[in-house]
């Protein structure tokens, strides 16, 4: 026995008041299910015409149904809905509130359906939409990275490998490679979207329900394309949401992947390009930085994002059929990732807008380097040696030059004879441009290859808008 003034004995009566309020605060979700009311109110919309057209519910029944409902959604919408955390819920606020407007004609709506399948028809339905957004704000950012790339067709940048200067490419083939990673992205979302139009109304609790109802015109109603096959998957189903928290860590990844360039590339090391103002802050005490937080802070929240999915998998990975009251930790996370991902590609469209390249930086990087020796190998397998010998020479020919803090440009002829007798004197042509010219296959980055490229993106992204 605990001598503890909090504790719940029953011996003392505040701390067990105190001990049920927080065991009724703990199942409580109406703090962040009630984005939901849209949703809510839509599928119980449908289904009160459903029931009257099956002769379930009289038809001045379903009216004063209806015409309740969407009075609550005027309610909510306007900020003056009667909120009860008591309830709960969403769902059993609408409920109560309809009580309230319109008697107990109210109790009959909930005939043939159960919270199991409302909660993921509420669901699927808000998924379905943020799908939509999020395709949308992926469309956005792309164009402002097609607009970036027609404006950099000619800019030369050193293309990294290991953080390394590797080769020349054009700036328009690195920023068109980050437009294909958000074209994935826009597919992945698409394919959590066909995963959740599928409507679960009409499962009931788990087995189906007793009444001659028609979920095909609920789904009609709806906007669902089908209906679930299983009512007992139906009701424990929660892939789609795993689909869509599954596409938002990719997408966050690639987001946090640009941010990383952004970071290094606004540094004064680099310097290869200075980000808009309002997307930078200064520092408390250093009065001459602007640091790239809003790119920062991108790179963090895609490990909030990544928690998110593996929560998800955690609380589904122990489930025996069917619904549990687990099932109910869904939507926090889910709602989390919807709001970081969305907030997090409308700032970047925003920042690549604004984004100024250091064209000369960059080309001067390109030049001051070794970017030219795979160039260089690749002309001595043209004279018919073969690529591994190649190799050997021009790795020798690249530490001489390291150790004197020379470059490919600085050689002269006899010394490229020195190293091999296949050289000839069109060697001294190569450079820059004939390196990033001769990359014209289907992918690569010639000038002609990737007006190409940027011409393709274009082209997707209009008809992704039709």
């Amino acid at each position: 026995m605990t001598n503890d003034p909090n504790s719940t004995n029953p011996s003392n009566p505040a701390a067990s008041a105190r001990g049920a309020e927080l065991a009724s605060d703990y199942t409580v979700s109406l703090h962040y299910d009630q984005r939901m009311y849209r949703q809510d109110i839509a599928g119980s919309i449908a289904h009160a015409r459903m029931l009257s057209r099956q002769g379930i519910l009289g038809e001045d029944q379903a009216n004063q149904i209806i015409d309740g409902l969407e009075k609550i959604q005027i309610e909510i919408d306007s900020g003056d809905f009667p909120w009860k955390p008591e309830l709960e819920d969403i769902h059993m606020n609408v409920e109560s509130r309809l009580f309230d407007l319109i008697g107990d004609v109210a109790g009959r709506l909930h005939t043939a359906r159960s919270r199991n399948d409302q909660v993921s028809t509420d669901t699927r339905l808000y998924m379905k939409q943020a799908c939509v957004d999020t395709i949308g704000a992926l469309r956005t950012l792309q164009g402002a990275l097609v607009t970036v790339a027609q404006a950099n067709l000619t800019t030369v940048v050193p293309g990294y490998t290991h953080l390394q200067r590797a080769q020349p490419v054009l700036l328009a083939h690195h920023i068109l490679a980050y437009f294909e990673m958000f074209d994935r992205d826009a597919k992945r979302f698409a394919a959590a979207h066909a995963s959740a139009d599928v409507l679960t109304l009409g499962n009931g609790a788990m087995a189906g329900v007793p009444y001659p109802i028609d979920r095909e015109f609920v789904a009609k109603e709806l906007g669902f394309s089908g209906v679930t096959a299983n009512s007992m998957d139906g009701v424990s189903d929660r892939d789609f949401a795993l689909e869509y928290l599954s596409a938002a860590a990719i997408s966050a990844m690639h987001l946090s992947r640009i941010a990383e360039e952004f970071v290094i590339w606004s540094s004064e090391e680099f310097g290869f390009l200075s980000l808009p103002e309002n997307y930078t802050t200064g520092s408390s005490i250093m009065p001459q930085k602007r640091n790239a937080d809003f790119a920062e802070l991108a790179r963090g929240k895609t490990g909030r994002v990544y928690g998110n999915l593996f929560a998800m998998l955690t609380t589904l990975k122990g489930l025996p059929l069917t619904y549990n009251r687990d099932l109910q930790e869904d939507k926090e996370g889910l709602f989390d990732s919807v709001d970081t991902l969305l907030a997090t590609l409308d700032v970047f469209a925003g920042m690549v807008d604004g984004v100024n390249f250091n064209a000369d930086r960059m080309s001067g990087a390109a030049e001051s380097s070794y970017v030219l020796a795979t160039d260089i190998a690749d002309y001595l397998v043209g004279k018919g040696m073969p690529f591994r010998e190649a190799h050997v020479i021009v790795s020798a020919l690249s530490d001489r030059l390291i150790d004197g803090g020379r470059y490919f440009k600085d050689l002269s002829f006899d010394e490229y004879y020195a190293a091999s007798p296949l050289f000839e004197r069109d060697v001294m042509d190569i450079g820059i441009d004939s390196s990033i010219a001769s990359r014209d296959v289907h992918g690569g980055t010639a000038p002609g290859r990737v007006k190409a490229a940027l011409e393709d993106a274009k082209r997707r992204l209009k008809e992704a808008g039709e």
